[in-house]
């Protein structure tokens, strides 16, 4: 299983970027998908996820308004439109795949396959 997360770069505050997943290996329309991400210093922290329908999305609430995810399962692709970027958005962003359901989106032990992350740097 990979997943291959693209899209990250610098940018300016109040910038827009979006972050695209592609999954292979996997049946990627089985799998709830989210994003996290990791701050220097910091623990990795859950951003957003989607549900295998995508029909049900959740946020964390630092960026909720902001970012939005979605996913297009003909393409095997999940996506992060992140808008109005800030420095604290700057981070290593990972996608992330799950097929379990007890465990909260917030949870990394709830996500069975992990991407090797892009860079987002925003400046201010």
């Amino acid at each position: 299983v990979q997943l291959q997360a693209s899209g990250g770069g610098l940018a300016q505050a109040g910038d827009s970027l979006r972050l695209s997943c592609t999954g292979s290996g996997l049946r990627f329309s089985n799998y709830d998908m989210g994003w996290f991400r990791q701050a220097p210093g910091k623990e990795r922290e859950f951003v957003a996820a989607i549900r295998w329908t995508g029909g049900t999305t959740s946020y964390a609430d630092s960026v909720k308004g902001r970012f939005f995810i979605s996913r297009r399962n003909a393409k095997n692709e999940v996506y992060l439109q992140m808008n109005s970027l800030n420095a604290d958005d700057t981070a290593v962003y990972y996608c992330t795949a799950r097929t379990g359901r007890i465990l909260s989106d917030f949870d990394t032990r709830a996500y069975d396959y992990w991407g090797k992350g892009t860079q987002v740097t925003v400046s201010s």
